[in-house]
């Protein structure tokens, strides 16, 4: 299995279709009026959280996802078909953030669904435009484009408990013995290559899910080995089981060991090193009879207010004991981390009344042009305070100044996509 947990994507909503210029036309009907319908609206990407995914794999290859635009808006007042919507599945668990920010977009294990780039609307038809001094308009509006968005999916895991030390310890082992999961387990350093999951339950009626990290290493915090890759994934997690050989298997000190986990922990993020630790001394079945590393560890990490199991995880000794009190902890910690979004949508970059086309068709002023579809696509018309933000930019713009030297007159009507209104200076 390939594991992929942050990948970069860019996606493009659907542009809205163009509304219709026509008039009924029907035998022995004279002068019929104008019946162009509205054009389509453009198709969104859509976000879905699926439960069945443990992984980014399917965006490993194609990066880029594009919405199908609304169709064109047509004659007996017939609206454009919708674009269809693309729908990106995702790991519950995802974080959305956008590529330039870093800011956090939206949380997946937060919501089911959630829309990332939202279609144009659709231009309107010329059976809008009709007035009793305006019986024949001649003109229609384009439809607005759609968003477009870079962003950065980044998977972090959805689990209770993490399993945090260094590659040989028994972590893989345990996992296999406490849940149904089947990590690979070998006798040599990263054997595991990504994070396996698995539920593991203390009773009838209570179980949690414990997430096993790739082996983290000195200097893991800064990009060395596997762990840096895979240390969000205990971001979520609530406790964390630090698993120790105090056999020394490895040639290793199990204080050290202890340590220089907590120092990348703690140089990756303070919040994990502030998480609630259980201390599995793993591999005591190895150790000689005469020895006193297991005390010695014991009583170190005692006084550092950590409790401590005596496990042998391949021999299944101490094993129930560590879920139980793992149970027991999780009772009074709070739920699973969820990330609150902290993206702000950056100002719109506007232009200046030169940069729009304006014209006039009948009694009617239209205006048109990239930033001021990209000034209306952030303004709910249905909204007054709303509107004026806009009435704002465009005088900021020097768009009525412009306007006022080509004739604009008070009670004159302004088109601007989906709005008219009369100008009063």
């Amino acid at each position: 299995m390939n594991f992929v947990d942050k990948v970069t994507i860019t996606v493009k909503a659907g542009s809205g279709g163009q509304g219709a210029i026509a008039f009924y036309r029907e035998k022995y009907v004279a002068s019929g009026g104008p019946d162009g319908g509205d054009g389509g609206r453009g198709g969104d990407i859509i976000v879905q959280a699926d439960p069945n995914m443990s992984t980014l794999l399917d965006f490993r290859y194609k990066r880029k996802f594009t919405a199908t635009d609304g169709m064109p808006g047509q004659g007996k007042r017939c609206s454009g078909k919708d674009g269809q919507d693309v729908i990106l599945r995702v790991p519950k668990g995802t974080l959305i953030r956008d590529k330039a920010t870093g800011a956090v977009i939206q949380d997946m294990s937060a919501v089911d669904r959630f829309v990332l780039a939202r279609g144009g609307r659709g231009g309107w038809g010329n059976k809008h435009f009709a007035t009793p001094t305006r019986q024949t308009p001649r003109f229609a509006k384009p439809g607005l484009p759609g968003e477009v968005r870079e962003v950065v999916l980044e998977l972090k895991l959805l689990a209770d408990v993490g399993l945090v030390g260094f590659p040989n310890v028994g972590k893989s082992t345990l996992l296999s013995v406490v849940s149904r999961a089947n990590p690979k387990i070998a006798d040599y350093p990263f054997t595991t290559l990504f994070p396996n999951l698995g539920v593991v339950y203390a009773g009838d009626y209570n179980s949690f899910v414990l997430a096993d990290i790739p082996g983290i290493i000195e200097g893991a915090s800064e990009g060395a080995g596997l762990g840096h890759d895979f240390l969000r994934h205990i971001d979520r997690c609530r406790l964390l089981i630090h698993v120790v050989d105090v056999s020394g298997s490895e040639g290793r000190d199990p204080v050290a060991d202890f340590e220089a986990i907590n120092a990348e922990l703690s140089q990756y993020s303070r919040s994990l090193a502030s998480r609630p630790q259980l201390v599995a001394a793993n591999k005591c079945d190895l150790l000689p009879a005469d020895s006193t590393a297991l005390a010695d560890f014991k009583a170190y990490v005692q006084s550092k207010g950590y409790p401590v199991f005596e496990i042998s995880a391949a021999a299944h000794q101490g094993v129930q004991e560590l879920v139980y009190a793992t149970a027991a902890r999780l009772k009074d910690l709070p739920p699973v981390t969820v990330y609150e979004s902290d993206y702000v949508a950056p100002e719109i970059k506007l232009g200046t009344a030169d940069d729009l086309t304006i014209r006039k068709e009948g009694d009617v002023w239209l205006l048109q042009g990239d930033w001021l579809d990209r000034l209306v696509s952030r303004v709910n018309f249905a909204d007054y305070e709303s509107r004026m933000y806009m009435d704002r930019k465009l005088r900021e713009a020097g768009v009525y100044e412009r306007m006022e030297a080509m004739g604009l007159a008070d009670g004159d009507t302004i088109s601007i996509a989906e709005l008219e209104f009369e100008y009063y200076g």
